[in-house]
């Protein structure tokens, strides 16, 4: 099998592209990963050299390519209510704060193969019923995971974070040739959509929101890229929604017009308040 090697020319320009597209600041020390990740296309590719796969990739015409790259780069670590401490949240504070009448619109915006977007509808459909008005909107800059998120088809070791009650509750247990494996239930599914959307460009029309998720994302973001992201994000909010971000996240410096409500959980002021 060939082995491939880059060199520090060829990496600092994958660094410069990887961050064009997407916002993603690889750091010197991912040289290993993106030659583990990206040799492997080289070979399906039959190509020789990574300058030689960066020509490819780097003219705009190269779309799907472009787009097979982001997905062999784009980390997606994620399993089921992970930082609990947000979908405690969530259930206690603000879906009892929701108008009962107004539709609870939430969007995960790093959506990755889908476990965030299903533990919101767990705990959505425990506070406002699988009959409730409540919507999720899944995206994330990687076709493939999105595609996994979609099905909502998970093997049984990926249960890690996920109550048994859960599992007994919103999930088919999988017979037969899926055996091993589970369901997101279709009457949790149908709250759901998925959608490709690249956060580092400008937003497509997708409504407004009352909670977006934003988290585990800005690590891989220069403080720029970060304040671009927000400020694209806060402008889907509306007033009073929340932004949650991860547990090693902060906006401080990143943006004012969202207020910490507590660490990692922040709000758009009400209508009245910013006036």
């Amino acid at each position: 099998m060939t082995e491939f090697h880059i060199t520090d020319a060829e990496f600092a320009r994958f660094q410069r592209l990887i961050h064009e597209i997407a916002g993603i600041s690889l750091a010197d020390s991912k040289k290993g990963l993106l030659v583990g990740r990206l040799g492997k296309r080289l070979r399906a590719l039959r190509l020789n050299t990574f300058g030689q796969y960066h020509e490819l990739v780097a003219g705009p015409e190269n779309t799907q390519e472009r787009q097979t790259m982001v997905d062999l780069l784009t980390t997606n670590e994620t399993y089921f209510f992970r930082e609990q401490a947000h979908f405690d949240y969530l259930r206690n504070t603000i879906v009892p704060q929701h108008p009962p009448r107004q539709p609870l619109e939430v969007w995960s915006a790093a959506a990755s193969t889908g476990e965030e977007i299903y533990t919101l509808a767990m705990v959505l459909a425990d506070c406002l019923g699988v009959q409730g008005a409540w919507n999720i909107l899944g995206s994330d800059i990687s076709t493939q995971v999105l595609a996994t998120a979609a099905r909502g088809h998970y093997w049984l070791e990926r249960t890690r974070g996920l109550p048994a009650e859960y599992l007994r509750k919103y999930c088919l247990k999988g017979v037969r040739g899926q055996e091993g494996s589970f369901l997101i239930a279709p009457e949790l599914r149908r709250h759901t959509r998925f959608m490709q959307i690249n956060l580092n460009t400008p937003l497509p029309d997708i409504g407004r929101f009352h909670i977006v998720f934003l988290r585990n994302v800005m690590i891989y973001f220069d403080n720029g890229t970060k304040r671009d992201v927000v400020a694209r994000i806060v402008q889907k909010l509306h007033p009073g929604g929340y932004l949650i971000v991860g547990h090693s996240e902060s906006l401080n410096g990143i943006n004012d017009a969202v207020k910490l409500v507590r660490p990692t959980i922040y709000r758009l002021p009400p209508a009245a308040a910013r006036t």
